[in-house]
This record gives C-alpha cells, structure tokens and sequence, in this order.
C-alpha cells in the first residue's frame, strides 16, 4: 500500500468543540481510513501552521482523496494537504528508474546537442558575469542579467516577480 502524509487545521469551530468536550480524532481518522480500505499509521496534533499531521497507507490515491474529501467536506478540516512518502528502499528503485531514464530526456530550453554533460547531467549555468551557479535554480538569472531578463527570487520553493 501506498503511504501518506496529510496536515490540515481545525476550523474554528472544531476547535471550539474539542474544547467543550475534548476527543481522540486519531480514533474517527482511524475508522475513515479503514472505511477507504486503508490503514492510519500515526496522528499528531501539532504546532506552527497546521494543527495536525497523520500519516495512513492507503491501496492508491483515490482511496486516499476520498478520505480526505470525506473528511474535508464535515467542516471540521480545513487547508488539508497530502502528500505521497516513499519509504527508503522504494526512493533507491525510484532513483535506479530515473537514471535509465536521464539518458532519454532533454531538458526544455536544450538543444540536442548543448548544455550536457556525460551521463546525462545537466552542466552549471554560467551568467554574462561568466561567474559559474549550481544548485536547483542553476539556470535563473545572476546580477549580471539585470535588465535584459526579469529577476526572480524564490519564496517557499516558488519563483515569483521580484
């Protein structure tokens, strides 16, 4: 089965009422994910920007929308975000995957013949500056590109206009 990660909030209202008359969701959640054919694996009330996080096998993502929307569509959770987690073993067949597969893919903005490197590695952009840059955003601008290409700084992992 596949495994989740879901973080949500209470609404307000859910807040109040677990004040008045405190509960165990872990339990309800519990019976959710076994009603969709799956499995609750840990709860936690949290702190910061969600109020919890659970993590749940599931046999596939629709089974595991479906809980969520169940659950989403009670009032009592909102701003719910899930994610899919690889255990350790299935992320080294991933990585075994992709690297059969780096050789048949040309990154967009490449030509067939430019910017590679042996074994299908993308080589570090250099700006005007000629200064070299490596990591995720290799290819955004430098200072040296100010006023021919739009600038762009990061914000939660997403570029945005500066």
């Amino acid at each position: 089965m596949a495994i989740f990660i879901s973080q949500g909030r209470y609404t307000r209202d859910a807040i109040q009422g677990m004040t008045a008359n405190p509960e165990d969701r872990s339990k309800a959640v519990g019976k959710l994910m076994k009603a969709a054919g799956g499995k609750l694996l840990s709860y936690y009330v949290t702190f910061g920007e969600y109020d919890f996080l659970l993590v749940a096998e599931a046999p596939d993502e629709r089974a595991m929308a479906a809980a969520v929307l169940a659950a989403a569509g009670g009032g009592g959770v909102s701003d719910v975000r899930t994610t899919v987690a690889l255990a350790a073993a299935d992320a080294m067949q991933v990585f075994e995957q992709a690297r059969g597969l780096a050789g048949a893919f040309r990154p967009a903005g490449q030509g067939a013949s430019t910017g590679r490197g042996q074994g299908g590695a993308v080589a570090p952009a250099e700006g005007r500056s000629g200064a070299r840059r490596e990591g995720r955003f290799a290819a955004a601008p430098d200072e040296s590109d100010r006023g021919t290409i739009a600038t762009r700084r990061t914000r939660g992992g997403r570029a945005s206009p500066s």
